[in-house]
């Protein structure tokens, strides 16, 4: 099992000019896909955040038992998209009013999630949901968490660049208006 460490990451990408956001609104496939099109984002991978170590493998994240998140990790240039447009793509791009549910993915390790590495993310992402809460563009009260970063599980390879390999596979992500 491979993964990088908060502290770790943020290290690795400070000489980048790069900042690092993760997000988490249903399947990894299809969020991925629209985060990586973005003019700014040089890199995206995915994976799995907040849940136990040890169970950070897809046989058991698919279960919905082991407390994590299918994310993405995205890999951005501040100067090209700021954080704040990132948070409103990823509001577009999934229900945020669903609780551990988009398209027909169920379970908790598909739930609308935002991790922050810091407190300038966690105010930013708190101010962003309320506004969109606020638009009463949903039917419905915006349940997306918003919560600390904790350790990044990458993703087996087979899930990496999906869409890119499998161009007509499967995904129930796109962007409202």
């Amino acid at each position: 099992m491979s993964f990088i460490e908060s502290k770790d990451f943020e290290t690795k990408t400070s000489g980048t000019g790069c900042e690092v956001a993760v997000f988490g609104a249903g399947c990894f496939w299809g969020v991925e896909e629209i985060f990586r099109q973005l003019p700014g984002v040089a890199n995206t991978v995915v994976g799995y955040m907040g849940g136990e170590p040890n169970t950070a493998i897809y046989s058991q994240v698919k279960t919905g038992s082991t407390g994590h998140a299918e994310c993405v990790r995205v890999e951005f240039v501040p100067s090209e998209i700021t954080y704040e447009t990132l948070l409103q793509y990823f509001f577009r791009l999934h229900d945020p009013t669903t609780i551990n549910r988009q398209g027909n993915d169920v379970g908790s390790q598909y739930r609308s999630v935002i991790f922050y590495y810091d407190d300038r993310q966690r105010t930013a992402a708190e101010w962003v949901k309320e506004q969109v809460n606020d638009s009463k563009k949903w039917p419905r009260p915006v349940v997306t968490s918003i919560e600390p970063a904790q350790e990044f599980y990458l993703a087996e390879e087979e899930h990496q660049d999906y869409l890119q390999k499998y161009p007509n596979g499967y995904s129930c992500h796109f962007l409202r208006d």
